[in-house]
């Protein structure tokens, strides 16, 4: 199967639907799905532990600099590889975000500035919680702007962002157009984004002048219930936009139901359901990468996260990530890099193309073409990565059961681990 175009994520996906659900006790579930207009590969990237360590002054992000911190938190993130940002990730404090493309009655600018994804990553990097991350991206949002294209390729492709964002307590909804941006505060039950605005008029937090911006334009008379997602909403919905309304509805009515009994083996299956087209694999468009993170509300137990690093979620192992002392990069899932000759560091650019490819995802892509080609190979692969991704689950089920204890040692390779015995399955069916 060859590369795709594709567009759409999640806390629970990314041109994100992205999903989350709350338990009494654990907070799970917490999905991603992402996808890019051109294909792009993902790769994995644990960035050490959070220190006061020698840090530049100023840090280069996808196209301009901004002001480092001094200090910052340790992250995983799930990334197109010619990007310093990511679509989706968490940090070591159990902050996870996934971000969506969305367009506003705001403009949509070409001009270079922190791309969606770039304010993602620094939001982990940044924030120990939900809220401080929320506002690590729109302080920076204030400051720098949002712009620049979303696509590795000549031809730009710009939009704002929507971003969810959790932690062990709680959830935010956070939705911008231009610096301009509103957010909700989800203290239980379920939500999801989904390529369109959705916040009405339950807004906890608001920019200073997104009422009076709104009023001036002429899209809010200042009398009647100011509801941010009619307000800023396009009048006349690209065709994208209209299949974004579809998946948003199939996965609120997921969630829906199963409401009170969510675990991450239903989230899988949520971001593996094509029907809905939360997984999507067909009119060029491609779901590349998904995540589902548990987020216990007890201190004492471990977030777990698990991330596939391919694309295609019904086809792929959603592997087990935990965040411990000595954590180090997967090279499995570590895309090439080129330096100052990399097409996105070349002026003007995107002129050339460049292989990105990791291992982990050349073997799985031989795999699905074994899927295709060969129905009964297909069927024994599958099994094998069925098997493989419920082992994973049940050491998550022992670990949070205080069933199991794992040495750091082992909590620190866990992915890899699980990483090697996936290589190995293609590796031996191939």
């Amino acid at each position: 199967m060859s590369p795709a175009p594709a567009t759409a994520l999640s806390l629970f996906h990314r041109l994100l639907p992205s999903l989350r659900s709350s338990l009494p006790r654990t907070r799970t579930g917490l999905g991603m799905r992402c996808r890019k207009w051109y294909w792009s590969l993902r790769g994995l990237m644990p960035r050490g532990a959070g220190s006061r360590a020698v840090l530049p002054v100023i840090l280069q992000c996808t196209y301009i600099e901004v002001d480092q911190v001094e200090r910052t938190h340790a992250v995983i993130l799930s990334r197109p590889a010619w990007l310093w940002g990511a679509e989706m990730g968490a940090n070591e404090h159990g902050v996870c975000i996934g971000n969506e493309a969305v367009w506003t009655q705001e403009p949509v600018g070409q001009e270079e500035a922190l791309l969606g994804m770039d304010l993602l990553r620094l939001g982990l990097e940044r924030g120990s919680s939900a809220q401080e991350a929320l506002k690590v991206i729109t302080n920076l949002l204030e400051q720098y702007g949002q712009g620049g294209s979303c696509r590795e390729n000549p031809t730009p492709f710009c939009y704002h962002n929507t971003f969810l964002l959790a932690d062990r307590k709680e959830a935010w909804v956070l939705e911008t157009a231009g610096k301009l941006w509103a957010a909700q505060r989800i203290q239980e039950g379920a939500r999801n984004i989904s390529n369109q605005l959705s916040i009405g008029t339950d807004i906890t937090d608001e920019h200073p002048e997104l009422r009076a911006h709104a009023q001036k334009q002429g899209w809010w008379d200042g009398q009647t219930t100011f509801d941010f997602a009619h307000v800023f909403s396009l009048v006349h919905q690209p065709v994208r936009m209209e299949a974004a309304k579809a998946r948003f509805k199939a996965g609120r009515e997921l969630l829906k139901q199963y409401q009170g009994g969510i675990t991450a083996t239903t989230m899988m299956g949520i971001l593996r359901n094509k029907e809905s087209g939360i997984c999507m694999d067909s009119g060029g468009f491609r779901t590349t990468a998904s995540m589902v993170s548990v987020l216990p509300q007890d201190s004492s137990k471990p977030c777990v996260h698990f991330l596939t690093a391919t694309p295609d979620p019904s086809r792929s192992v959603f592997k087990p990530f935990v965040f411990g002392v000595g954590v180090t990069q997967a090279p499995q899932v570590f895309s090439p890099t080129f330096g100052d000759k990399d097409p996105v560091r070349t002026h003007p650019r995107f002129q050339t193309q460049v292989d990105r490819r990791h291992p982990l995802y050349c073997g799985h892509q031989a795999a699905l073409d074994l899927m295709e080609s060969d129905q009964e190979e297909g069927k024994q692969l599958q099994k094998k990565q069925q098997d493989l991704e419920q082992e994973g689950q049940e050491t998550l089920r022992k670990l949070l059961a205080g069933e199991q204890s794992l040495s750091p040692q082992e909590i620190a390779s866990l992915f890899q681990a699980f990483v090697e015995k996936e290589s190995q399955v293609y590796g031996q069916q191939l």
